[in-house]
This record gives C-alpha cells, sequence and structure tokens, in this order.
C-alpha cells in the first residue's frame, strides 16, 4: 500500500505528528490484511486520531469510494487540517470530524476502526487526568494544550503502561462495531499486549495478532523504545 503524499509546512510539526516508523509499520500491516478487509465490504471506515492523515488517506484509495465512507476522528484541529490537506493532495475523499475518539458515532456503525494511539508508557503527570476526568473537562484541558504549543504530547504519551487512551477506546468497542466490525490497533511489547487481547475477548469479541515486528522507534520524542511492535486485529465475529 503505497504512502499517499503529504506535506508540512515548518509550524506544522510543532502541532502535528510527523508520519514516523510507526506509520509506516501500520501501513504495511494493513496491505497485508487488504483482502479480509475488502471481504467485509465496508460501509464505514474511522481512524482515530489520524494526525497527518497518511493511514486513513491510503485506505481511501484502496476502497471502493462509492461503498465506503472514509472518516477521521482528531481532537487536535491542526491534524484534521492537515487530513483534509493530505486528501486532497492525493484526490481522495475523506471526511475528518474535530472530536474526542468514538463519542459521536451511532451504536454499531463502524466497519473498519483503525487506531494508531499514544502508546509511549510515560509518568501519569499529562494523562491520568484523562482517565477520571469527564469529556467536557478531557476537551478543555486538550483545548488549552494547543494554545500553549503541546498538542504534540497528546500524539505519544500513554500514561499508565502507554495504555489510558487505548483502554477508553478498548470500552467502547462493543457499543461502536457492526456485526462484521474489524479494528486494528497498534501496539508495543509494553502495552501488555495479552492484557489487552483477554480484554478484548472478555467482551465477546474475537481479537488475535495479526502481525509482529521487531521494530525500533528512533524518531522523537519516541526514542528508546525498542522491541515486538504488533498491530492486532479484533473481529465482532464469533
Amino acid at each position: 500500500m503505497e504512502t499517499p503524499v503529504y506535506k508540512f509546512e515548518p509550524h506544522d510539526y510543532d502541532t502535528v505528528y510527523e508520519p514516523a516508523e510507526d506509520t509506516f509499520l501500520l501501513l504495511d500491516a494493513l496491505e497485508a490484511e487488504l483482502d479480509t478487509i475488502k471481504a467485509r465490504q465496508p460501509s464505514l471506515c474511522v481512524e482515530i486520531g489520524p494526525g497527518s492523515g497518511v493511514v486513513i488517506v491510503a485506505l481511501s484509495k484502496h476502497l471502493p469510494a462509492g461503498q465506503t465512507h472514509c472518516i477521521g476522528f482528531d481532537l487536535n484541529p491542526n491534524a484534521c487540517r492537515m487530513t483534509q490537506k493530505t486528501a486532497h493532495l492525493n484526490g481522495s475523499r475523506v471526511d475528518v470530524v474535530n472530536m474526542d475518539l468514538l463519542a459521536g458515532l451511532r451504536p454499531t456503525s463502524v466497519d473498519l476502526l483503525v487506531f494508531n494511539p499514544p502508546y509511549v508508557p510515560t509518568q501519569p503527570v499529562a494523562t491520568t487526568a484523562h482517565a477520571t476526568a469527564s469529556l467536557e473537562e478531557h476537551i478543555d484541558e486538550f483545548r488549552s494544550s494547543v494554545d500553549v504549543g503541546q498538542t504534540l504530547v497528546h500524539a505519544w504519551a500513554g500514561g499508565a503502561d502507554g495504555r489510558v487512551v487505548t483502554d477508553r477506546v478498548l470500552a467502547d468497542l462493543p457499543r461502536v462495531l457492526s456485526p462484521t466490525g474489524l479494528f486494528y490497533l497498534l501496539l508495543l511489547k509494553e502495552n501488555k499486549p495479552e492484557e489487552v487481547l483477554e480484554q478484548i475477548r472478555g467482551m465477546n469479541l474475537r481479537g488475535e495478532f495479526s502481525s509482529i515486528y521487531t521494530h525500533r522507534y528512533t524518531s522523537p520524542p519516541r526514542t528508546n523504545y525498542s522491541g515486538l511492535g504488533g498491530m492486532g486485529r479484533v473481529s465482532d465475529l464469533l
């Protein structure tokens, strides 16, 4: 699956996560899954936190435009603008919504869900509040960070076990996935992927590792995290 054309201006590097090794890992893994994805004939494809828009735009170019509606949800307004720009540069039809995770989706509406989460384990300073704060408090905190140029922290800092944001999405999976829905999630070995799978299976969903790679993350600020980088596939088919 070819990498879409994207263009960052100098000011974009401060507010939008640039495509890096994890982005290309996800693209490669999704390419290996294209036959499985196409066989499900997805009507709605959603990427959470598209950032540059590279992944959702790449998918859109391999899914029938008249059949699959591709949408990116991002709380970062700068990322929303960048995703729209990437879609335009590649002649792709991708809609973008500025919102938090899966909050605005109807039940059982998503046929294909993709997420490259903030997975780096960090001290629970910038992220622990997200687990207990109300949605309004979470959004207010993020928008305040936009004003002070700290949005990139939210793109990689995952809190305890690198799972604070991922666990919020997992809790909403049974509500949003369609009966034939697929969910693709990128995880680091420090995220305890076996524990994630156990959590998913406890929701009466079927989860498995579809790809495992030995991978070293070298692009700041994800330096010094190495080992198994994997993509998990979750299906709503039992």
